[in-house]
């Protein structure tokens, strides 16, 4: 069966169902193709999934935290297949509105199964044979599986099958301190697991080294333990579990462990594509577009984690949006990544937007740094959230370039700064505006007025506000 589309979308997550969504919206007849489960990564074995058992980790914390505040407890007792039972319940709440049977609700053609290209404008799934003006490749990713020897004959975890454990681990031992391995090493430890965590290099190391080291220091008083710069030799099956024999500066040494999780990064899903064919340049990193996510085949762009980068599901479903914009209204659409926030949910949080103390400096040469810690914060005090900082990167005029934080709440008051970036404000605004009190976003805005507070302590100027005080 021969198909004519407007539109043909290549994976249902995150960013595909946007992209099929907002095409349907507007009437355009669109094919969507998925060979696994609706929904992808993001509903089935990512952000949702983890989410819930971090959740679940901070009420367990709690108990623990609460005899701070004069609440005599005990330590909490899991039952790990209630909390796994809640976990899947919360993604089958929202399966429905990913599902196959919505989509074609909404006039969505939907096929079940493996796409391919056979040339440069065609795309075979199953028996049909799918013709479309344009294709959008949004096909995700997995998780990436280190080459290390002995692997390939040891039980591991990774995030897609990590949700179906139907036991709590004893010790769980995970490769990788992105922000996978931290936030599932931190909520396993809280849960009462014992966990280790091996790092070839630094743990988050795309984050500022002063806020990473506020989490770190964090996780490391709950009982994780972190190996960073460390490289691991082997891994095999010991005494019903795993082994790792690991070396770095200090020498070599093994790790026991009963649980075995990788989370060393991902890797793009479109080896099964037959790309060459449509003439589509790639490697194993994604594949290659131009910042407006066409490839090097005119027809088609690809989106989300495909293309590599950043991957979140909130650049997935920008991409789906500049994808939309270009497409059905043959508007400019261009990613920024500047404007991109990124959190990582431990606890504290951290989040970042725009450039970097370090990366602003190299772009705009003279930038002002301002900080504000937590514990100057009288919510942060009365909650026992003291510790955490933010650092805001501001350039001429008070331009908010870029802000980071490290503490409760991060990932909640990022959204401001990303504002902020996107829209090219300046600390002005954020002085200028009114925060409800006792509240952590309050933080941000004592930031801001402490940028200004040396220019209230020129002599000239207090003396134009001493006169103006004694006329008025």
């Amino acid at each position: 069966m021969v198909l004519n589309p407007d539109i043909c979308v290549i994976g249902g997550g995150a960013a595909g169902l946007s992209v099929a969504a907002g095409a349907a919206a507007f009437g355009v007849p669109v094919v969507l193709i998925e060979r696994g489960r609706m929904g992808g990564d993001c509903l089935n074995f990512g952000c949702v999934p983890s989410k819930a058992l971090i959740a679940a980790a901070k009420h367990a914390q709690g108990i623990r935290a609460a005899e701070e505040f004069g609440i005599v407890t005990g330590e909490p007792i899991v039952d790990y297949e209630r909390l796994q039972a809640r976990v899947h319940a919360v993604i089958g709440a929202i399966a429905p509105h990913d599902s196959a049977e919505r989509f074609e609700s909404l006039g969505v053609k939907v096929i079940a199964d493996a796409a391919r290209f056979v040339d440069d404008r065609t795309v075979a799934a199953g028996d049909h044979l799918i013709r479309a003006r344009r294709f959008v490749i949004a096909t995700g990713s997995s998780p990436a599986v280190p080459a290390i020897p002995g692997l390939a004959d040891t039980p591991y975890l990774t995030n897609e099958t990590l949700f179906d454990l139907k036991r709590l681990p004893e010790h769980l031992v995970i490769i990788g301190a992105g922000p996978v391995g931290l936030e599932m090493a931190q909520a396993y430890r809280r849960l009462g697991a014992r966990v280790t965590v091996v790092e070839s290099g630094k743990a988050l190391s795309s984050g500022d080294p002063e806020l990473v080291a506020i989490v770190l220091d964090a996780i490391r008083d709950e009982g994780t333990v972190l190996h960073q710069e460390t490289a691991i030799l082997s891994v095999e099956r010991h005494a019903g579990g795993v082994r790792l024999h690991c070396e770095n500066i200090q020498g070599r040494f093994f790790i026991d462990g009963s649980d075995l999780l990788l989370a060393a990064g991902r890797a793009p899903n479109h080896a099964s594509l037959d790309l060459d064919v449509a003439g589509i340049r790639h490697d194993a990193k994604g594949i290659a577009v131009g910042t407006d996510l066409r490839t090097s085949n005119r027809r088609v762009y690809a989106i989300g984690d495909a293309v590599g980068g950043l991957q979140f599901t909130h650049v997935a479903n920008y991409h789906a949006r500049l994808v939309l914009q270009h497409i059905l209204f043959r508007l400019p659409a261009s990613e920024n990544r500047d404007i991109v926030p990124r959190v990582t949910f431990t606890d504290p949080e951290l989040a970042q937007v725009g450039a970097g103390e370090a990366e602003a400096r190299e772009k705009s040469g003279r930038v002002d740094v301002v900080r504000w810690d937590f514990s100057a914060n009288d919510r942060a005090r009365t909650d026992g959230l003291g510790r955490g900082l933010i650092k805001i990167i501001v350039g001429r005029r008070g331009r908010i370039l870029g802000a980071a934080i490290a503490g409760a709440g991060a990932g909640e008051m990022i959204n401001g700064f990303a504002f902020a970036v996107a829209n090219r404000l300046t600390l002005k605004h954020f002085r200028g505006y009114v925060a409800p009190y006792p509240t952590l976003s309050e933080i941000g805005k004592q930031a801001s007025i402490s940028y200004y507070a040396p220019v209230a302590r020129n002599p000239l100027v207090r003396s134009v506000i001493g006169m103006l005080r004694y006329f008025g």
